[in-house]
């Protein structure tokens, strides 16, 4: 039975015609994989399975995933979480990748969770900056975290009755079961650019991995500063979302897997 393996023309074109043509002849790639987006086992021989090749600023990792998990693809990520995935995805293809350069990120504090809405519970992304943030150019004090999203496209809410829209060219990296980064349109034209980037990639429970691989998309809240805070719970995290709702301190949106 023929590989079904898939190498996208964006890999083709980062590791090189000869190197695409051994991985579609079986020559480099594996017998068996654990999918860097669920990971759970996959086989080339039996199931549809994609390439993703994520790129630091000095290597590049290529991994495998099952296409129903993600597209064949290139991923941009930092050096420093790169040395991570390597280390949760094991002994994989190493290549030479040109340099990157990383944007200056806000200061945003991330917490997943799982939230319940009309009956249905749904993996979730709550964002809160750590400090007021200013439009850009601005030389006043005010905060204007929320309205810089909604020009985004994120939806203001006034209560987690439905489940908001997707917001097209932004989406959720998982990978090596871990969260790594929400990825916005990059303004240059391009791969996408990181919106935010964990310093270490963030540890998501197996129910909250399952309900976005289940969804194929991850909602995300965002409030001011001082309007969420750390909750220990789900239940208490719910809480703050609907108290911040009514107050008018929430918008949100539903973010693709990476790619999807």
């Amino acid at each position: 039975m023929p590989r079904m393996l898939d190498v996208s023309d964006e890999v083709r074109a980062e590791i090189g015609d000869e190197e695409a043509d051994r991985l579609l002849a079986g020559d480099s790639a594996p017998g068996g994989y654990d999918c860097t987006s669920c990971r759970t086992p996959g086989d080339p021989d039996q199931e549809r399975t994609s390439t993703v090749l994520f790129i630091g600023d000095e290597t590049a990792v290529l991994a495998f995933a099952h296409a129903t998990c993600l597209p064949s693809q290139v991923v941009q990520v930092t050096e420093e979480q790169l040395q991570g995935a390597v280390r949760a995805i094991g002994d994989d293809t190493e290549a030479p990748a040109p340099e990157r350069v990383t944007p200056e990120q806000a200061v945003l504090g991330v917490t997943s969770g799982l939230v319940l809405i009309a009956g249905e519970l749904h993996p979730a992304l709550v964002v809160e900056p750590t400090a007021p943030v200013a439009r850009p150019g601005a030389l006043g004090g005010g905060d204007d975290f929320l309205p810089l999203l909604i020009e985004q496209g994120f939806m203001p809410l006034t209560e987690l009755s439905a489940v908001p829209p997707v917001l097209h060219g932004w989406s959720v990296l998982l990978a090596a079961g871990q969260l790594h980064a929400v990825l916005q349109p990059n303004p240059n034209g391009g791969r996408p650019v990181a919106w935010w980037q964990a310093h270490q990639p963030l540890q998501v429970t197996e129910g909250w991995r399952s309900a976005a691989t289940k969804h194929q998309q991850v909602l995300m809240f965002a409030a001011p500063v001082g309007s969420i805070g750390r909750q220990p719970r789900e239940d208490l995290l719910r809480d703050a979302l609907d108290k911040a709702a009514a107050n008018g301190k929430l918008v949100a949106t539903a973010l693709p897997l990476a790619g999807i």
